[in-house]
């Protein structure tokens, strides 16, 4: 069985934050659901709805701005079997600043999001060559 991530670990959390990023960047989230969520009869996409929706006020106060939120409709390159991913979520934030107090603000939902997910990638992204 292959290396599944749902959260970030203390490592990638420190490189993150000495990231020397100044100003907007974005992070590509690669999301796998779970069938269902433990202990309950529901899905983890309709677990991840709930996420965003929890989360939305959180993205607002922090400025961040949803790009694109879509379904994998079909691979032209990779596996032919099936999509690796049930959906892509990229989000721009303004500054490091401003997405560490998005994650760390009392209330943000971030169990929620590790709770729906068999598998996730959360990729740091600038536009600045």
């Amino acid at each position: 069985m292959s290396n599944t991530y749902t959260g970030v670990t203390s490592k990638q959390f420190q490189d993150f934050i000495a990231l020397p990023a100044e100003g907007p960047f974005q992070m590509v989230n690669l999301l796998k659901f779970k069938k269902k969520i433990e202990g309950t009869e529901t899905s983890g996409a309709k677990g991840y709805a709930k996420y965003m929706e929890a989360a939305l006020p959180f993205f607002e106060k922090s400025n961040a701005k949803v790009l694109y939120h879509g379904k994998p409709l079909f691979g032209l390159i990779g596996p032919e079997e099936e999509l690796e991913w049930d959906k892509i979520l990229i989000v721009e934030y303004a500054s490091k600043k401003n997405f560490l107090s998005m994650i760390t603000a009392e209330g943000y939902p971030a169990k929620m999001r590790s709770q729906v997910l068999a598998d996730s990638r959360l990729i740091v992204c600038t536009t600045k060559q």
